[in-house]
């Protein structure tokens, strides 16, 4: 077991000095050992997967068995996200809770899996008993019938993306990897390491500008609604239908653009590298933005002054997200702060709880890079392994849902969409790359999707047509349109639609069950370091578990 991981970090080290900009003699040589060391890897995980079990094999959804699921805490804060109308018929029905695995019943009686974890030391976390006011009713027979309609219909939705087709669009343009992306009506507007922003029409895929003014890789956008765009594009003279856009740079700038003239109308000076970006819709509106030293940061939307500065976690702020009258962080360290905004003029931002990378089980090491997607009273975060975490935010508690049916996957972004939990999934020991579904709010998978030599997905964004289509986008090496085309048409869509078997049996796992879940040695002395030189920190040169997040700041 410990080859297999020193070869996933060898394979980590790798994927990552691909996307550096320049590389020196020793990283190229390390980089033409990557077949060698995926061979090896292959080889090696047949060996420990037995003749009981071969990774990877996809599986037969007919007859594969679907095991029952935990049930989760009731959702305090519906997504409002709308959904799909084709793909999603019958999803509000899907949202009654699903029954609870004997496993985790048999857990609630021994005892209450992370009631020893602390809130940064202070508070202890709380585990809800609504699984076993649940599990006590089961025996009522209109019970019954409703977990029969809940499969029924989860049955209906899994066949209906079994059948889902889509039209891959390449848009070329970029010179440099992806880092961020975000829809705005028809249009898509991307960020890249390579300094720029570029805005494109999806109907025709055609760049329709190009938005020069960072001088360090583009890392976040946001997008303010239509109502808080009104107010600036009337004192600038402009459209009421103006649709303004932000950027977040490690140029320590955050610039807001009028995406019509395609110009910087406000730069913001952040005195920090921006490696996180978001706008909350509360009052007057916010900006807050996080920054590589771990600072969360918050400026007027009315006035654009900096209404507070606060020193939010131990190292990079990578992830930012509102909901509501709440603002997620969550940093490198995989720590997740939760923030009441207070609509004040002087430190809007309250914290109500912070979870160390400890209690969230995201200690990726430094330099590494945690993704997160609140729902409710749950966060999903995505962190590099081959799991998801979800957090319940106001307990501390946490489980893991299985993105990925070997170890050698990891998770890059998380997000929903449609009544859909959408994660990326690259495999280190093959590089294929897949998005998998499952649908919410039970976490139940659904299906995944890949296509010919799919690159490794960094960033994702998605959103809905008039006609309840999917649109998406994925950024990395390329940007990609997804457009979903109609199942029953004779058009054959570019995307390959299948079940993987290891992810067809799994269920969620509560904390308890994850011990395996810890850091691999990816902090252990690498005895082919090649470039890195002795005594480098782990991350650094020779490109570490979460370097991606580092290249983007070069």
């Amino acid at each position: 077991m410990g080859e297999v991981r020193k070869l996933q970090k060898k394979l980590r080290q790798i994927e990552n000095l691909e996307i550096k900009i320049s590389l020196t003699s020793e990283e190229k040589y390390k980089i033409s050992r990557k077949a060698e060391l995926r061979s090896r890897l292959a080889e090696l995980q047949l060996q420990l997967s037995g003749p009981q079990q071969t990774l990877g094999i996809v599986g037969d959804g007919k007859k594969e068995k679907m095991k029952r699921q935990v049930e989760d805490a009731p959702e305090a804060l519906p997504s409002q996200t709308p959904p799909a109308s084709k793909i999603l018929k019958g999803e509000a029905e899907s949202r009654a809770p699903a029954s609870p695995a004997p496993a985790a019943r048999t857990r609630e009686r021994g005892g209450e899996a992370g009631t020893g974890r602390q809130q940064d030391g202070t508070q202890a976390a709380e585990v809800s008993d609504h699984c076993r006011s649940a599990s006590a009713g089961r025996s009522d027979p209109s019970e019954e019938q409703q977990l029969e309609q809940e499969e029924a219909d989860f049955t209906s939705l899994r066949a209906s993306w079994e059948k889902a087709k889509f039209r891959l669009r390449r848009l070329d343009g970029h010179n440099d990897i992806v880092t961020c992306a975000v829809a705005v009506d028809n249009l898509v507007v991307s960020g890249s390491r390579d300094t720029t922003v570029k805005v494109w029409h999806v109907p025709t895929a055609t760049e329709q500008k190009n938005l020069g003014g960072h001088t360090g890789g583009v890392t976040c956008l946001s997008v303010p609604p239509p109502e808080y765009c009104k107010r600036l594009a009337w004192s600038l003279s402009l459209s009421d239908r103006e649709r303004f856009l932000l950027s977040g740079s490690a140029d320590c700038y955050v610039k807001i653009w009028a995406l019509s003239v395609g110009q910087c109308v406000k730069s913001i000076y952040t005195f920090n590298a921006v490696t996180a970006l978001c706008f909350v819709p509360e009052g007057d509106g916010y900006i807050v933005a996080g920054s590589d030293g771990g600072k969360v940061q918050a400026w007027s939307w009315h006035t654009f002054e900096n209404c507070q500065s606060a020193s939010a976690h131990q190292e990079a702020v990578t992830s930012i997200q509102s909901q509501g009258p709440l603002v997620f962080s969550g940093s490198a360290g995989g720590e997740v702060s939760v923030w009441e905004n207070r609509r004040s003029a002087r430190d809007p931002l309250r914290l109500l709880h912070r979870w160390s990378g400890q209690v969230t089980g995201c200690r990726g090491g430094p330099g590494g890079r945690l993704t997160l997607s609140p729902r409710g009273d749950r966060v999903f975060l995505g962190y590099g392994r081959a799991w998801l975490k979800i957090l319940h935010w106001k307990t501390g508690t946490t489980s893991r849902l299985t993105n990925h049916s070997s170890i050698t996957g990891v998770t890059d972004c998380v997000h929903q969409t449609g009544g859909l939990l959408i994660g990326s999934c690259y495999d280190l020991a093959n590089g294929e790359s897949t998005l998998n579904l499952f649908s919410l709010p039970q976490c139940r998978y659904l299906a995944s999707l890949t296509w010919p030599d799919a690159p490794r997905i960094l960033c994702f964004a998605a959103w809905t047509t008039g006609s309840g289509d999917h649109r998406w986008v994925t950024g990395g090496r390329d940007l990609i349109v997804w457009e979903q085309l109609p199942s029953s048409g004779k058009r054959r869509g570019d995307v390959t639609v299948r079940r993987d078997g290891g992810l067809d049996s799994c269920s969620l796992e509560s904390e308890g069950d994850t011990e395996d879940d810890e850091e691999t040695d990816d902090h252990e002395d690498d005895d082919d370091s090649g470039g890195a030189g002795e005594g480098a920190p782990a991350g650094a040169e020779d490109g570490g578990p979460g370097s991606w997040l580092r290249c983007v700041l070069q």
